[in-house]
């Protein structure tokens, strides 16, 4: 039985992978009693102690983290954004390629995404890998997710009754400076980061991130529907990433993209809009779930050769 260890359990993230572990009978949850949340001997000694540590924690506290492992064979998964470009950490997208996954199956250390990033990545990186996008495209995102995406902090403040300033979705990040843009550049293949503008809005979890393209543009001419017959090939097979047909669009209830249709599971569904002019290709997915728990839950069951879908149905 392997023993796992979630560093930062009662955040967001740390309670939904401790949610998505409980009842496993292949796994011993190791837990720290509340009251020595601070007591880093404690911290240290159950990090040592672990098969697989989950890092749900700040940034700095997770580097703290990690400077506390002595076991060798303790294996790491942080959820932060502290390692997402680090050298000696493996990101942790498996459906990216055949190698990908066994970079994750082997790795010790692992960098689970952002949620924005993951969505993002996975609609760029097999188009600039096959020469379709241009590493130089100037690439624009735009994406809505649920409030849940900001932290436990900003969920307790919303849901206490401070919701006036969601009365409408929002912009944010304003600043066009947002902290998941160094990996969605690195990981995407791209020589510069997107312009990125998410929206907040009055929902608690589920996002969509969608990226408009101009295929005259294309380095692989590709028309809308060509370009989801490629997303089709480049990702049958996989368990959690799913292409919708292209016809598929025609049945959204009065041409709407819900963004809460992936929630609870650990899907990511992508689609794309358009025509010969202008593509639209989206990805959605439950910002708590292939966006941050069900992905770090995922990683490990294929670090430990376990199967992928174990806890994840």
């Amino acid at each position: 039985m392997y023993k796992v260890y979630v560093d930062g359990q009662y955040g967001t993230t740390g309670l939904e992978i401790n949610k998505r572990l409980e009842g496993r009978t292949d796994i011993e949850l190791l837990k720290m009693d509340e009251s020595k949340r601070k007591d880093n001997a404690e911290r240290a000694r159950l990090i040592n102690t672990a098969d697989i540590v989950f890092l749900c924690l700040p940034d700095d506290a997770s580097r703290e983290a990690v400077s506390f492992l002595e076991n060798p064979n303790t294996r790491l998964i942080d959820a932060s954004t502290a390692h997402r470009t680090s050298d000696g950490w493996v990101y942790g997208i498996p459906e990216l390629s055949k190698e990908r996954r066994n970079e994750i199956k082997t790795a010790k250390k692992v960098t689970n995404p952002g949620c924005f990033a993951t969505g993002f990545v996975a609609l760029m990186y097999p188009l600039v890998l096959q020469g379709i996008v241009a590493a130089t495209y100037p690439v624009t995102c735009n994406s809505i997710t649920g409030y849940s995406g900001r932290g436990k902090k900003w969920i307790d403040e919303f849901e206490a009754g401070d919701g006036e300033i969601l009365s409408s979705p929002c912009f944010y990040a304003l600043e066009l400076n947002h902290k998941h843009l160094p990996e969605m550049q690195k990981h995407s293949g791209l020589s510069n980061p997107p312009i990125f503008t998410p929206v907040i809005a009055n929902f608690y979890r589920g996002m969509t991130v969608a990226i408009p393209l101009y295929p005259h543009l294309f380095g692989k001419k590709q028309n809308a529907r060509e370009l989801c017959s490629f997303f089709s090939d480049y990702y049958g097979g996989q368990k959690f990433v799913k292409v919708l047909p292209f016809n598929s669009q025609e049945n959204f209830e009065l041409g709407f993209l819900n963004a809460t249709a992936c929630n609870n599971t650990n899907n990511l569904e992508i689609l794309i809009f358009g025509g010969d002019e202008r593509i639209l290709a989206v990805s959605r997915l439950d910002n708590l779930g292939k966006g941050a728990s069900g992905a770090a839950v995922q990683n490990m069951n294929i670090m430990l050769g376990l199967n992928e879908e174990t806890g994840l149905k």
